[in-house]
C-alpha cells in the first residue's frame, strides 16, 4: 500500500501545483490564457520530473512527460479571458476586443446595425381657404325681397363656377347675409333661401353638389353700417368659403 501511494503522490503534487497556478473563476478573470500553455507544460514537466526523481530516475523521465501533459490539460481546462469579453481564450477568435463590446459565442463582435428610424407620418395636404364675397354694393344679386338671382348675379356666378371646377376643389360653403330691414326671423329665412339659390346655380355650372353646403346668417353679421344705403347694400351679400 505504501508503494502504490508513492507512485501516485508525484501526480497529485503536480496537479496541486498547476491548479494553484491556473486558478480561474466564472467571471473570466483568470491569469492564464492559451499563450501560457507552453509555460504550463514546462512547469508541469519540471515539477513532474523533480517529484518523480524522489522515487527513481525512471520515474523522473515519466514524471516529466506526465507533468507536461497534465500541465497543458489543466491550462486548457482552466483557461482565462484576457480581454474580459466573457469568452474563454481557447474559444476566442477575436482576442483584444474592446471592453463593453457585445460579442458572439466565438468572442467576435456582433454585427452592428443602424437604429431604425420611425417613418414620419404622412403630412395631410394643406387646405387653402379662399373667400369670395359678392354683394349688392357692386351689382344687385337678387330681385327685391326675393331669392331669385339677377342677370348680373348670374354672370358673376358663371365666372365663379368656372374657377371652382377642378380636381383640387375640396368644398364650398355658401353663406347668405341680409341687411337689418325686416325682422330677424324673416331675414334669417331670406338669407338661407338666397344661399341655396347660389348653390343651385353653381351646381348647374358643373360644381359637384357633394362639395357644396349652405347656411344663412340673416342680419347677425353686418360688415357695414345699416344706417346708410351703401352700408345696407354691402351687408346684403353672399360669401363663398372655398377649400382646395
Amino acid at each position: 500500500m505504501r508503494v502504490e501511494f508513492s507512485r501516485v503522490l508525484p501526480f497529485l503534487l503536480v496537479s496541486s501545483v498547476l491548479s494553484g497556478c491556473a486558478t480561474t473563476s466564472s467571471t473570466g478573470d483568470a491569469p492564464l490564457n492559451q499563450g501560457n500553455w507552453p509555460l504550463c507544460s514546462a512547469i508541469g514537466a519540471l515539477a513532474g520530473g523533480g517529484l518523480g526523481a524522489i522515487e527513481s530516475s525512471t520515474w523522473a523521465a515519466g514524471g516529466a512527460v506526465a507533468g507536461a501533459v497534465l500541465g497543458a490539460i489543466i491550462c486548457y481546462a482552466q483557461d482565462g479571458d484576457e480581454d474580459g469579453d466573457g469568452v474563454f481564450d481557447r474559444r476566442d477568435r477575436c482576442p483584444g476586443t474592446p471592453a463593453g463590446t457585445a460579442v458572439g459565442h466565438n468572442g467576435c463582435p456582433l454585427p452592428q446595425y443602424p437604429a431604425s428610424v420611425a417613418a414620419a407620418p404622412a403630412m395631410e395636404p394643406q387646405v387653402q381657404d379662399e373667400v369670395i364675397v359678392l354683394s349688392d354694393l357692386g351689382n344687385v344679386l337678387f330681385a327685391f325681397d326675393s331669392a331669385q338671382l339677377t342677370a348680373d348675379a348670374q354672370r358673376l356666378l358663371t365666372d365663379v363656377g368656372t374657377r371652382l371646377n377642378g380636381a383640387s376643389l375640396v368644398a364650398v360653403r355658401v353663406v347668405g347675409h341680409t341687411d337689418s330691414v325686416g325682422s330677424d326671423a324673416y331675414n334669417q329665412a331670406l338669407s338661407e333661401r338666397r344661399a341655396r339659390s347660389v348653390a343651385d346655380f353653381l351646381i348647374a355650372q358643373g360644381v359637384p353638389a357633394g362639395k357644396l353646403s349652405t347656411e344663412g346668417r340673416g342680419e347677425s353679421q353686418p360688415v357695414a353700417d345699416n344706417g346708410s344705403d351703401a352700408g345696407r347694400a354691402q351687408n346684403r351679400r353672399v360669401e363663398l368659403y372655398v377649400s382646395r
